[in-house]
């Protein structure tokens, strides 16, 4: 990462229901990782990317998202109110900024996640995630991401030794929990190569780099055939994603194994639950959160 004192930040205020595509519009058109955040209170969802230099002629730039805000419309979701907001921010007010909104996460008895400046001591035997904020989705702050985390924490209460992957790592929250609850091996990847240096340092910042991989990948160029299977598998994926590589993503689940499937919108989780259950599978557990449904999955006896 650069040593500049300033950040630009580009947001778009939206409607949770276009969170995930807004997500990609920003994502695609800065070639950044991208952060999210619902605000109870107005019931809208800020997707917000962080830049290293100025992107270029602001007017640009408003005419690009703005094209691509009208896109996302006429496909059925509605991005209102679209805001879109061009700020220059010193590194110090963004990290502050985080600070007085991200709080430690516990995740029942066996897991907490924390920022580095949080005082929160673990209980006995609490595994420990220390992770900042940074130029990368995934704190555990948002509840599709808290879900797999839980379920995570449950499958790692029958046993070390259970073997974890994680589609679309991120800031490798996942993988890194997996690790420091005992899964072995801990396989994880992205498409982004941003998201994949993110999780590396953070793999490394959490003692646990040398415990897990993480790799570039795209989940729709997997082989059909694995080369092997896992215990527990976590796709926080938007849904049509979701339902265009589910077969690739079931083939790596082994028999008595538990697919985890998040970042799936409330009115879209009946359709991600009929393509999986066509392919065997059946629903163990759901939660909603916001606008949000997540779910795991197992092989139906």
């Amino acid at each position: 990462m650069k040593t500049t004192q300033s950040l630009w930040r580009v947001s778009i205020l939206t409607a949770p229901e276009a969170e995930e595509a807004v997500a990609e519009l920003l994502g695609s058109t800065f070639r950044q990782p991208v952060s999210t955040h619902f605000n109870l209170k107005s019931r809208r969802s800020t997707v917000t990317v962080y830049l290293q230099e100025k992107p270029g002629s602001p007017r640009k730039l408003r005419e690009i998202l703005f094209a691509g805000l009208k896109q996302i419309n006429h496909c059925g979701l509605k991005t209102s109110p679209g805001t879109v907001t061009l700020v220059k921010m010193r590194r110090l007010d963004w990290a502050e900024s985080w600070k007085r909104h991200f709080r430690p996460i516990e995740i029942g008895g066996q897991l907490i996640i924390k920022p580095s400046w949080s005082k929160r001591r673990a209980r006995k035997n609490q595994a420990v995630v220390v992770l900042d904020p940074g130029l990368s989705f995934g704190t555990g702050q948002h509840p599709t991401t808290e879900f797999c985390l839980r379920e995570l924490a449950r499958g790692g209460s029958f046993g070390a030794g259970r073997s974890f992957l994680d589609i679309g790592t991120g800031s490798g929250i996942l993988a890194i929990a997996a690790a420091k609850l005992g899964y072995s091996p801990v396989h994880a990847f992205d498409f982004d190569p941003e998201a994949v240096r993110v999780a590396r340092a953070n793999a490394r910042g959490n003692g646990v780099g040398q415990k897990l991989r993480i790799s570039r990948g795209d989940v729709a160029k997997l082989p059909i055939r694995p080369g092997r299977k896992y215990d527990l598998i976590c796709a926080n994926l938007i849904s049509t994603l979701l339902i265009s590589e589910r077969r690739r993503m079931v083939k790596r689940l082994s028999q008595g194994g538990t697919l985890v499937l998040a970042g799936i919108l409330k009115p879209e989780f009946p359709g991600v639950q009929k393509v999986f259950e066509k392919l065997g599978l059946k629903l163990a557990t759901s939660k909603a959160g916001n606008e949000w449904r997540s779910g795991s999955f197992c092989f139906a006896k």
